[in-house]
């Protein structure tokens, strides 16, 4: 995959198949997760850290090399434990303008994996993404920016593998400052799970995203 490590603001020009430039998955996920939900109570967890500024990382990112990473093969469902999260998953892809499609909005306890990548447990970067909130209260991804360094996430996949991959960095993004590195090759097998964060505002949606980074740690 071609990764585009100098785009900050790629502009409206980079709405293009995933793949090419890193700048379509930024806006067109930064687009998605930033929708006008409604925020309920005193809305959703954040990392430690302002919008923009990063939050808890480890020190030393878990070591790549040690667990090998898999052919492709379908994801079917995620569970992060220390938050809750135990949902189906479902491919989502692009929309007629070029941006990644949500999952279903009516499907708050579903998430979707972004099926223009690798698939989680392959080599390269795979991404989740999944609403915080909607009309009925939160959604599945809502306690996302509470993870932790050394939290886990696992992964089913349909070749009947589950993929556990160790949390190390939890971080919250302005929207117009979301850098590359979210979606960069790192030549590893990585994951993102990613949803709205940062300050609400009516009718405008979230100012930021949550994003979860995470590399693979097991297979079983």
């Amino acid at each position: 995959m071609e990764w585009d490590a100098t785009a900050d603001d790629p502009g409206p020009a980079a709405r293009v198949a995933f793949g090419i430039t890193v700048g379509a998955v930024v806006l067109g996920v930064t687009m998605m997760l930033g929708a006008a939900e409604d925020p309920p109570g005193a809305g959703p967890p954040q990392p430690s850290a302002p919008p923009g500024a990063g939050g808890a990382a480890l020190a030393t990112p878990p070591g790549g090399g040690s667990t090998p990473a898999l052919p492709s093969a379908t994801p079917t469902w995620v569970s992060i434990p220390a938050v809750g999260v135990d949902a189906p998953l479902v491919a989502v892809g692009l929309d007629a303008e070029g941006w990644v499609a949500a999952p279903p909005p009516g499907e708050e306890r579903l998430a979707g994996w972004y099926e223009g990548a690798v698939t989680p447990g392959e080599r390269g970067t795979a991404v989740l993404v999944g609403h915080v909130d909607a009309a009925a209260g939160p959604a599945v991804f809502y306690d996302l920016g509470a993870l932790l360094p050394g939290d886990t996430v696992e992964v089913i996949r349909e070749d009947g593998r589950a993929v556990e991959f160790t949390v190390y960095e939890t971080a919250v993004f302005d929207k117009d400052r979301f850098p590359p590195r979210v979606y960069r090759d790192t030549e590893r097998a990585e994951l993102r799970v990613i949803t709205c964060g940062g300050a609400y505002q009516e009718g405008a949606g979230y100012e930021a995203n949550v994003v979860v980074f995470a590399r693979l740690s097991g297979i079983r």
